[in-house]
């Protein structure tokens, strides 16, 4: 409908006043915010907002899908396919999030989220190295769920790991159990993740294009990482433990060594360029090739000291700094040379601790009056 006034008040012959012109200007406005509004949003989104199982809507309720916010038309028709699994892929999304937070918390940019509907922020059009990082996150998040989810029987399309039995594996140990469904989970971390990127369609070589081409490598490299990582578990039989007879299978890698390893990808990611060809090349060629398990980037860093609504920066005010530090996390680097303010709080924490038999420990609730620093 207000597309119709607008182009009603257009076609007339009559002249404009000024309050039409404003309001037609404030129109336009409003339009092109809604749009970005919808751009900006992401499938990132289903960890900020509970979802419901299947099971739980009543008769007549509104569908699940079209509830969910920030899903593409591909990733829609996916949730209409597998609806048991987008609790799953909202709880992997919310563990990327979470790691990514522990692993920059003592970086100038720390992984902050600030709303439910785009998540990051404007800092995630900025095609760079923390861009990337925060898609292969997210990425592994998801791999990491559906895997063990497959494992522990909650979705209709999978089950226990099929893997198969490691080469070097004694003879005499079973190969069995119920492993998570690495497998599994990859490959629908890779339709569901890339569905996004996959459905779009820009020119060749465009910036559009470059940062698609970006999304989707730094989204492999997160789901490889969980591929990878996943190691055999072993558990003994036998008399007394004697340890006589042993069943393994495959394990998910504590996420806490995926986001370790991610982070090292970060430190190491490489610069990229549009080449003639319209694919992605390096811009220091002196450089080792990326593999489909490093990171790469296409636009350097912001400045993340100061507030910056362009960019998205939060900047570092009123953040905690360690003052004895020389890292990132020290006062000078984390408060951008613009100094820091002291002040004293009480911390309270678990002290003389005792083990009483049998079995548990006692402690005492210790408060201190200690020194902390913020910057300025």
């Amino acid at each position: 409908m207000v597309a119709q006034g607008v182009m009603e008040t257009r076609t007339s012959r009559r002249p404009c006043s000024s309050a039409q012109q404003h309001l037609l200007l404030a129109v336009a406005l409003i339009a092109c915010s809604s749009q970005l509004l919808v751009d900006a949003n992401s499938w990132l989104s289903l960890a900020m907002n509970p979802i419901q199982r299947p099971e739980m809507y009543i008769i007549g309720a509104q569908p699940l899908c079209s509830q969910l916010t920030g899903l593409s038309q591909g990733q829609r028709k996916l949730c209409q396919l597998y609806q048991d699994h987008m609790v799953y892929i909202g709880e992997g999304a919310k563990t990327g999030i979470n790691e990514c937070q522990y692993q920059f918390r003592q970086r100038r940019w720390n992984c902050s989220t600030v709303d439910n509907a785009s998540v990051f922020g404007r800092v995630m059009q900025i095609g760079s190295r923390e861009t990337a990082f925060t898609y292969a996150i997210s990425a592994a998040g998801v791999v990491n769920a559906v895997s063990r989810a497959c494992r522990e029987g909650e979705l209709s399309t999978c089950g226990c790991s099929r893997a198969a039995r490691p080469r070097d594996l004694p003879r005499d140990w079973l190969w069995g159990g119920c492993g998570d469904n690495v497998n599994y989970g990859y490959r629908f971390a890779r339709e569901f993740v890339d569905a996004r990127e996959r459905e779009k369609n820009y020119p060749r070589g465009s910036i559009e294009h470059t940062r698609t081409l970006m999304n989707l490598q730094n989204n492999e490299a997160g789901r490889q990482s969980v591929y990878n990582l996943a190691n055999v578990a072993c558990k003994c039989h036998g008399v007394s433990g004697s340890c006589s007879l042993k069943t393994c299978w495959l394990q998910l890698a504590d996420f806490r060594r995926v986001g370790e390893f991610l982070k090292e990808k970060y430190d190491s990611a490489a610069a990229m360029r549009i080449g003639r060809k319209g694919k992605l090349e390096q811009v220091d060629k002196r450089f080792n090739v990326p593999t489909p398990e490093d990171l790469v980037y296409t636009d350097q860093s912001p400045d993340y000291c100061l507030k910056n609504d362009t960019t998205g920066s939060m900047g570092t005010l009123g953040r905690l700094c360690n003052k004895t530090s020389e890292g990132m996390d020290g006062c000078e680097l984390m408060c951008c040379g613009r100094g820091y303010d002291q002040f004293k709080t009480y911390k309270h924490e678990r002290c003389h601790c005792k083990f009483h038999w049998c079995c548990y420990v006692k402690c005492k609730r210790c408060t201190s009056l200690v020194d902390q620093f913020v910057c300025k």
